[in-house]
């Protein structure tokens, strides 16, 4: 898997709603919160879904509090059960398909979640034997995707997932330990998985290279955080998601995959 073709594939995976039949706006199980105006249970459609499977409320959903709608990407799970899938078979037409299409929706989203991960790792410099055991898992996570509806919901995704966390974190501790050595110059990342930082105040520390997976960091919610300006040009397996719900400007720098909100300002 050459760097372009990985790098056309992570980018290739957007959102395309006008293929889409309304399915994160259906499928999913939405609670009340800052995030969410209303309670919804999955399954049944947004009350600001209309006919045409476009939102009511789209141009002001962060004014009516559906921030949350705003952040979510399935990163083109949607058009991909909704086209692909069901064979353009929309649940309004045809209402006996859509309890099926509705819990495949969320299989499909993990999936694509995963792929995109994967097709990121693939984009960095890393040891040929790596490169061979990530191409390897793209090609299966591409392929269980073309399964039919029966097959997805029998998919064990928690097993899917196992070999996928495997890779990343192995990709995540390759480049640590690469841009340690060769590029900052100091030692090797240090490793603060499940760290207890609670409360704790680390202004001026040298995070950089730094594994925090599972650290305990509550006080530091970044939702809302303001990365105006920052450079995130080389930040590993950053999300949209992650983005959507920050701020920033247009002198923040992020990857070629990364979207730039339509809320933020300039």
């Amino acid at each position: 898997m050459y760097y372009e073709t990985a790098k056309n594939i992570r980018e290739s995976l957007t959102a395309d709603c006008m293929k889409c039949f309304g399915l994160c706006c259906t499928a999913l199980n939405i609670v009340a919160s800052s995030d969410f105006a209303i309670n919804k249970i999955a399954g049944t459609p947004c009350p600001n879904l209309q006919g045409d499977f476009r939102c009511e409320i789209h141009k002001n959903l962060r004014e009516k509090g559906f921030n949350g709608c705003t952040v979510f990407d399935c990163l083109g799970a949607g058009q991909k059960v909704s086209q692909v899938t069901f064979n353009g078979q929309s649940w309004q037409e045809h209402p006996e398909i859509a309890k099926k299409m509705f819990s495949v929706f969320p299989v499909m989203e993990q999936l694509y979640e995963m792929i995109a991960f994967i097709a990121e790792a693939l984009t960095y410099d890393v040891s040929h034997s790596l490169q061979d055991k990530l191409n390897k898992q793209l090609e299966k996570l591409q392929s269980l995707t073309d399964m039919n509806a029966d097959s997805l919901l029998s998919l064990d995704i928690i097993s899917c997932r196992l070999p996928v966390n495997e890779l990343l974190l192995k990709t995540s501790e390759y480049i640590r330990s690469e841009l340690s050595s060769k590029v900052f110059a100091i030692k090797k990342g240090k490793k603060c998985r499940g760290v207890d930082w609670i409360g704790k105040n680390l202004a001026g520390k040298d995070l950089r290279t730094t594994d925090l997976r599972g650290a305990y960091l509550i006080g530091a919610d970044l939702r809302d955080a303001n990365l105006s300006g920052s450079n995130l040009s080389s930040s590993m397996f950053l999300t949209q998601m992650q983005i959507n719900s920050a701020k920033g400007n247009d002198k923040t720098i992020l990857p070629s995959h990364i979207q730039r909100p339509s809320h933020w300002i300039n």
